[in-house]
């Protein structure tokens, strides 16, 4: 009787994924804006601030917070541990950057791993079949994105090109989600806040939508978008859903 009950506590300790649409308001306020987000798809939640990263529950309560070096990018969760893309500098050659991985349950650094193949700054970053994929900054003059793949032990493997045209600052955030790439950009002059691309980084679509602060699939067909609100800064998850038109629209 005694194992049968500790079974039925252990099973009703489990967290569950709250039921859809929900929004989540990261507490706190930060010095830096947010670059990205991350989740393990049940209960917890990563805020990259630049220069902290955070840990929430899914009602945004703060569960663990380091200062980290500036400046960390989008984030990606994958097998218990947090990878964040960094770099010293953005849209010029030459630039330092660095994927910074954590472990997802205190935040405690394990590695850092040179990725000096983007050499116009990692901003962001997420994984697809054990393999990683980090975005960045573009100069003006570049007409096209570029994406760098990296295996599981960031030996780089490929640099793909995407055929979008200028973005302003390149590509901030990277989200794999129902079999498509979503990327976030900041919008300038009528460029695209949104690049939706096939697994080969073929351009299936671009829009206005915005999604460069942090972007995570939820389920199919639905999205966690960040935003800033209120005084700076501060964060929240907002939920989307795909639509063939927009992009993302807000759920309803």
């Amino acid at each position: 009787m005694l194992s049968i009950a500790l079974a039925a506590s252990t099973l009703t300790a489990v967290p569950v994924a709250p039921e859809w649409p929900f929004e989540i308001v990261c507490e706190g306020q930060y010095e830096n804006h947010l670059q990205g987000m991350a989740t393990n798809g049940v209960h917890e939640f990563y805020w990259s601030f630049t220069t902290d990263l955070v840990k929430t529950d899914r009602e945004g309560n703060v569960l663990a917070q380091i200062e980290v070096p500036y400046h960390h990018g989008d984030c990606c969760y994958n097998d218990g541990r947090i990878y964040v893309a960094w770099s010293d500098k953005f849209n010029q050659p030459g630039a330092n950057s660095k994927v910074y991985v954590y472990d997802a349950d205190d935040l405690e650094l394990l590695e850092i791993h040179e990725v000096p193949e983007v050499t116009f700054g990692a901003g962001g970053m997420d994984h697809r079949n054990d393999h990683f994929f980090i975005i960045g900054g573009l100069p003006t003059e570049y007409e096209e994105n570029y994406v760098y793949e990296y295996d599981a032990d960031f030996n780089h493997l490929k640099t793909h090109v995407i055929e979008s045209g200028h973005t302003h600052l390149g590509i901030q955030t990277a989200c794999f989600h129902d079999n498509r790439w979503w990327f976030g950009c900041y919008t300038k002059d009528g460029s695209p806040g949104l690049l939706v691309c096939d697994t080969k980084m073929n351009l299936l679509s671009t829009h206005e939508v915005q999604p460069s602060i942090g972007l995570v699939g939820w389920g199919r067909g639905r999205f966690l978008m960040a935003k800033h609100f209120g005084e700076k800064y501060q964060a929240k998850a907002v939920p989307m859903v795909a639509d063939d038109e927009r992009g993302l629209i807000p759920a309803r």
